[in-house]
């Protein structure tokens, strides 16, 4: 008989998720939902995108190599060349987004107990990354009083021990939609 693991076990429910059925709820009450949740581009699709879509000839939409295309993956490259920081394509990986990206990241830079300190509040899924990696999150406050902003570099520095293995800060916050100023990165 096949079991859940007990990491399996302890993974929290995707918070975002766990909400969906009020929503759903509210709607069918005819309540106006603001739905918070998913980040839908509210610009338009830019045309040649559009266009090769609609006229492409192929009868098979195949994958990409995993690590994203190399002809992408030196376009990245080259990008970050122009801004001076120096990378190879070949040091590249392209995700389906961030939240893959993040589990990549914590599960090659953390080992099971290291900590990674994040400002909360944070992005709910976050805390189901940390289960999967094996991670402990290490909260440091930032205030509604000061709108989210960065905490003093003092209180990330109280935190810091032979555990810690990264810092996490996303630019704008999520889920406050705080944009951090260049002075409050460096």
């Amino acid at each position: 008989m096949p079991t859940v693991s007990h990491k399996g076990k302890n993974m929290p429910e995707s918070p975002i998720r766990k909400l969906v059925p009020y929503a759903e709820k509210a709607y069918k009450a005819n309540k106006t939902v603001y739905h918070l949740n998913i980040g839908q581009p509210d610009i338009k699709s830019p045309e040649i995108a559009m266009d090769a879509v609609a006229h492409h000839h192929l009868e098979i939409l195949a994958y990409t190599r995993s690590e994203g295309s190399q002809e992408y993956r030196e376009k990245i490259a080259n990008y970050y060349k122009k801004n001076n920081i120096l990378v190879e394509a070949n040091d590249i990986i392209v995700t389906t987004g961030g939240s893959e990206a993040l589990l990549f990241a914590m599960g090659s830079i953390a080992d099971a107990g290291d900590e990674i300190i994040i400002p909360e509040p944070f992005y709910a899924n976050y805390n189901g990354f940390a289960t999967a990696s094996d991670v402990k999150i290490v909260p440091v406050i930032s205030k509604i009083e000061d709108n989210f902003a960065l905490p003093p570099i003092s209180e990330f520095e109280k935190l810091i021990t032979p555990k810690t293995k990264a810092i996490l800060i996303c630019n704008p916050g999520n889920p406050t939609g705080y944009l951090y100023s260049k002075e409050e990165i460096q």
